[in-house]
């Protein structure tokens, strides 16, 4: 007999238990109850502080109150006595009459007990009835029958419904003869029992207070959590294809807009280097495809004249250096991006343009100018480095010669300005550059509208490469160019660079 399929509802209860298992897991790693225990802890921790310390303090409150009480009632009889006694040829019947009169006129505060002993025995007490401890025959009675100055004190009893006796005990002389003791006592048990029950009800109110303010902190760390959630959901949602992704900003200056600020400015910095490599891969790529193209088509054309087959040659050679010049052009520019690109030294400044200016001579047949102003002879020196400056320049130069005809002039030139700063430029008289064109003349890949046609001359790289070159040396490039009068391109550098770390180049351009 085959046997049945297990029930499938049978494992519901399993799959239930381990979804709530993990919520609950994933819970308890919250920041925000991890907040919530810190509170509690804090709070449990304030609680058991507060209470025991409240406590000894509304009983030191109530015994320094109970001692006023005891020591006016004390004064008051004493004061009352001295009058009394001043009066001449007092005896000791009137005695007892000046004691009942102070009794029916004055009566102690709650829970004092004011008693007189005339001649070692109980005469009256005020109220009458008295505490068990207070009572004839007992060992504070007796204690008060032997007393024979001032004497404060405190007895206890033991008992929790009367706790502590506070009392005073002063002997009263008659004719120089002591006949009474005149007491003050105070049971503390009524008092502090109202002072714990006020306890018992802070620390109840506490409790309540603590759980409510348990719950409010929970709600409120979600609420001030939201933003790094939204974060992390945030993160979560990027990828390559999708950097769109932003936090919603808020107008409050706390961590957490600093966080989201943060946050959405890092996001538009990486958005931005995906889109300037995502545009230089497709430049690149078309700039590859031409060449690939045209180097294709005449191969397959390519028959066996040898004539043919000769300029065909020269045609795929040049379109293969062209395509070298592209890929080193392409190095230089990833290389640009490294911490370490510049290779830091001390530059003789005339000797210097002095060499840049005889390699150019030989780029083209140009009408070529050196100028030099304000440079001492041997004493002017900049901190750079010298092979990527020499680029740097050498690019701008074969730019103009690129750009300019036989009869035109192209200058090089090298000024020390008087801000510790050193300024090179180069100058031609060729077909210069529209104002529609200049703003985007150093993006990579980036050609003049009248420039773009002749595009076997250069990879669109130089300038961009020039550019990011004078950047790392914290420097800057001008251009002041108009159609048909030529260009001036200025270098501008600082004699020390301030920073050699390299600037993300060309991100926004």
């Amino acid at each position: 007999m085959s046997s049945l399929p297990a029930s499938p509802s049978k494992s519901r209860p399993s799959r239930l238990a381990f979804g709530h298992s993990t919520r609950w897991k994933r819970l308890l790693k919250e920041t925000r109850t991890r907040i919530l225990f810190v509170y509690a802890a804090l709070l449990l921790i304030l609680g058991g502080i507060s209470i025991p310390l409240l406590r000894y303090l509304l009983f030191e409150s109530i015994g320094n109150r109970v001692e006023g009480s005891i020591y006016e009632e004390r004064e008051l009889f004493l004061s009352t006595y001295n009058d009394w006694e001043k009066e001449p040829n007092q005896t000791f019947e009137e005695f007892r009459t000046f004691v009942n009169q102070f009794f029916e006129n004055n009566r102690p505060e709650d829970d004092n007990y004011q008693i007189i002993l005339i001649d070692g025995e109980l005469y009256r007490s005020s109220p009458d009835f008295l505490l068990v401890p207070m009572r004839p025959g007992s060992a504070l009675f007796k204690r008060w029958q032997n007393v024979t100055r001032f004497t404060p004190g405190e007895e206890n009893t033991n008992i929790p419904e009367i706790g502590s006796i506070l009392y005073t005990a002063d002997p009263i002389l008659l004719d120089g003869e002591q006949r009474g003791v005149f007491v003050v006592a105070h049971g503390s048990a009524g008092e502090r029992q109202e002072a714990l029950a006020g306890i018992y009800l802070f620390a109840k109110f506490m409790f309540i207070a603590m759980l409510v303010s348990l719950l409010l902190t929970w709600l409120a760390a979600g609420r001030l959590m939201a933003p790094i959630a939204a974060l992390a959901k945030t993160a979560d949602a990027i990828s390559e294809s999708d950097l769109n992704q932003r936090l919603p900003t808020t107008t409050s200056d706390s961590e957490l807009a600093e966080l989201t600020n943060t946050f959405n400015a890092m996001m538009d910095r990486i958005q931005a280097a995906f889109d300037s490599q995502r545009n230089f891969i497709d430049e690149a790529g078309h700039e590859l495809r031409t060449p690939i193209t045209i180097i294709q088509g005449h191969l397959e054309l390519l028959d066996g004249d040898p004539q043919e087959r000769q300029e065909t040659m020269e045609l795929v050679m040049d379109e293969l250096d062209r395509m070298s010049r592209l890929v080193s052009d392409m190095i230089l520019l990833a290389k640009l991006e490294r911490p370490d690109f510049l290779q830091l030294e001390t530059i003789e400044v005339r000797s210097f343009t002095e060499e840049i200016f005889a390699k150019a001579t030989a780029l083209a047949e140009r009408d070529w100018l050196l100028k030099m102003e304000g440079l001492p002879e041997k004493t002017a020196q900049m901190v750079g480095d010298r092979q990527k400056l020499t680029g740097a320049l050498l690019n701008l130069l074969r730019n103009a010669a690129q750009y300019t005809q036989a009869a035109d002039t192209i200058e090089l030139g090298c000024q020390i300005e008087s801000n510790r700063q050193i300024q090179f430029w180069v100058r031609d008289t060729g077909e210069g550059i529209s104002l529609a064109d200049q703003p985007r003349i150093f993006a990579r890949f980036s050609r003049g509208q009248r420039r773009a046609a002749n595009r076997t001359e250069g990879s669109g790289l130089g300038l961009a490469i020039a550019s990011m070159i004078v950047e790392a040396h914290s420097g800057h490039i001008e251009l002041v160019s108009q159609l048909g009068q030529g260009s001036t391109f200025r270098l501008i550098l600082p004699m020390e660079p301030t920073s050699v770390a390299f600037v993300q180049p060309l991100i926004n351009r």
